[in-house]
């Protein structure tokens, strides 16, 4: 199977560096690229990526907007986005994240790490960096980024009482950064079962993917953000 991306970058040069990354390998393809937010949802409802190299900063619709037009789009329920950023502490990650992204990659990662982020989000797996993730969630949290957003928290702690008890322990696993495996060797179970539990929990609280219950989990107040 070939994995068809999409990049979305204001920066010429960088999707060219990009573009020449991605078609150099035998199991990935770029079909389209796109200097705005706009001509990004464009290019993937036409396209039907399986993942989108979405960078936040774009003139006009910016790529933030972009992923949620992507996310709420009921055609486009298979393709994923991957969040593009100079600044792993950025807030807007956090806001793309409950927006509909599936992960995040700075842009100063080596070139394997982006193959290989790419070949996860495709695979469905999604969160690329559980911890780097679960820490930027928590962080901006912490700080205050949740503010304004009681009527969220209270879906979230309403939405929580779909989960049986097991769920709700796989799904503090899942926000604590662990992976399938890490959790299945805690819980002494398999990490096929750990895998039901995550895509029954997805299923009830209406999540994409694991970033998305990573922040369920923090927004609904089940796991507390640490202040360092």
């Amino acid at each position: 199977m070939t994995i068809k991306v999409l990049l979305a970058d204001d920066q010429a040069l960088l999707r060219s560096a990009f573009r020449v990354l991605v078609d150099s390998e035998p199991d990935m393809r770029v079909v389209g690229e796109a200097s705005d937010g706009a001509r990004a949802y464009e290019l993937t409802r036409a396209e039907r990526p399986d993942v989108v190299l979405m960078d936040i900063r774009m003139p006009g619709v910016d790529g933030l907007a972009a992923t949620r037009m992507i996310s709420e789009d009921p055609d486009l329920t298979e393709v994923r986005v991957v969040i593009l950023t100079t600044f792993e502490a950025d807030d807007y990650v956090v806001q793309s994240l409950r927006n509909g992204a599936s992960g995040f990659l700075g842009k100063g990662a080596e070139p394997d790490e982006m193959l290989h982020a790419i070949r996860i989000a495709a695979a469905g797996e999604a969160l690329l960096s559980p911890v780097a993730t679960k820490g930027l969630i928590a962080k901006f949290l912490a700080q205050g980024g949740s503010s304004g957003d009681g009527d969220r928290t209270g879906r979230g702690t309403e939405r929580l009482s779909a989960l049986t008890g097991r769920e709700r322990e796989v799904l503090t696993l899942v926000a604590g950064g662990l992976s399938n495996d890490e959790i299945a060797e805690q819980l002494a179970v398999s990490p096929l079962t750990v895998k039901t539990h995550v895509n029954r929990a997805m299923a009830k609280l209406g999540a994409r993917d694991r970033a998305q219950l990573v922040v369920i989990a923090y927004e609904s107040g089940l796991v507390r953000p640490r202040v360092q």
